[in-house]
C-alpha cells in the first residue's frame, strides 16, 4: 500500500471519528432535559433519615427505621401507577428474591417506597398483594413493606440515596432511573444494583456486604471471595485475580499437606524397621 493511500485512508478514519462524535453529542443534546436530569448519583456510606414518616399499606404512620427490622434493607423506589418501567423492576427484585436461600423478614427485609405522594395506602396494598403471590412465601410477609408518604419525606429519602427523578407533564408520568439500593442495618448505603432485572447472586453478596458478612452461609462468604462489587456497572463481577490467588494458595496448601503425608508415612515404616532387630534378638 502507498503512503498516499495510507494518508486519506488515515484521514477517513478521523474523519469518521469525529462525525460520530458529533452525532453523539448531538442526539444528547436533542434529549428532551427531563431525561438529562434523572439517575442515580452514588453515595455510599452516607446515611439515610430513618425519621422519615411513611404510611404503610395498612394506612398506619410509621417511620422509616421501622421498616428496617431485621437486617439490611432493601429499598426500591417506584410508583405504582407506573406503566412500565417499575413494574419490569418489582418483578425483577421478587423474582431475585426467589433465588435467596432465607426469607424477607429472617435476615433483610424490602421496603418498597412510591415516589407519587397522590398514591395512598390502598394502591399500596394492591401492589403488595400482587407481589406477595409472586413471592410465594407466606412466612416472608412480614419483611415486605409497599410505603407511601408525602411528598417532603419522599424527595428527602430520594435526595439521601442519589435517586433523581422528574415529572413530565407531557406524559403526566414519573421519569425516573431503574435499580433498587442495599442499605446497612443502620441506615447506611451499602451497595446499588441497576437494571430491572437481578441476578440472585448479586442480591445475596450485596446482602452479606451490608449485613457484614452476618447474612448469607459460609459458602456464601467463600464464593464472594472470587467475586468484586462494580459500583459502575452495580453488579458483582469474578475476579480473576483474587481465584488464581486463592487458586495458587490452595495448590500449596495441597502440597504441603501430600508431602507431610508422605514424611510420616516414611518415618512409620522407618520405626517399624529399626523395631525388626530387637524382636530377632530377643528370639
Amino acid at each position: 500500500m502507498s503512503r498516499q493511500l495510507q494518508r486519506i485512508l488515515s484521514a477517513v478514519v478521523v474523519l469518521v471519528g469525529f462525525a460520530t462524535q458529533g452525532a453523539l453529542a448531538n442526539s444528547y443534546n436533542t434529549l428532551p432535559e427531563i431525561e438529562k436530569s434523572i439517575g442515580f448519583d452514588q453515595k455510599p456510606g452516607s446515611d439515610v433519615p430513618l425519621s422519615l414518616a411513611f404510611r404503610d399499606e395498612t394506612g398506619n404512620r410509621i417511620s422509616l427505621v421501622d421498616a428496617f427490622r431485621p437486617g439490611p434493607v432493601i429499598l426500591a423506589l417506584v410508583y405504582y401507577g407506573c406503566p412500565n418501567l417499575c413494574t419490569l423492576t418489582l418483578d425483577g427484585l421478587f423474582k431475585a428474591l426467589q433465588e435467596l436461600p432465607f426469607n424477607a423478614g429472617e435476615k433483610f427485609s424490602v421496603a418498597v417506597v412510591s415516589i407519587d405522594p397522590s398514591e395512598g395506602p390502598a394502591l399500596a396494598a394492591e401492589k403488595r398483594k400482587k407481589y406477595l403471590i409472586q413471592y410465594h412465601r407466606t412466612q416472608g410477609a412480614k419483611g415486605i413493606h409497599f410505603l407511601t408518604g408525602s411528598q417532603d419525606s419522599i424527595q428527602a429519602l430520594a435526595k439521601s440515596i442519589g435517586f433523581r427523578y422528574a415529572y413530565d407533564e407531557r406524559s403526566k408520568q414519573f421519569a425516573h432511573p431503574a435499580g433498587v439500593t442495599v442499605l446497612t442495618p443502620e441506615g447506611k448505603i451499602s451497595r446499588y444494583l441497576f437494571g430491572v432485572e437481578y441476578a440472585g447472586k448479586d442480591l445475596r453478596f450485596a446482602l452479606l456486604d451490608a449485613s457484614k458478612g452476618t447474612v448469607g452461609t459460609k459458602i456464601d462468604k467463600f464464593l464472594m471471595y472470587c467475586y468484586h462489587y462494580d459500583p459502575f456497572q452495580g453488579s458483582y463481577g469474578f475476579a480473576v485475580m483474587r481465584a488464581l490467588r486463592f487458586s495458587a494458595a490452595a495448590t500449596v496448601v495441597g502440597l504441603l499437606g501430600l508431602i507431610g503425608f508422605y514424611l510420616r508415612k516414611e518415618r512409620r515404616v522407618n520405626r517399624r524397621r529399626m523395631a525388626r532387630p530387637d524382636r530377632e534378638g530377643q528370639r
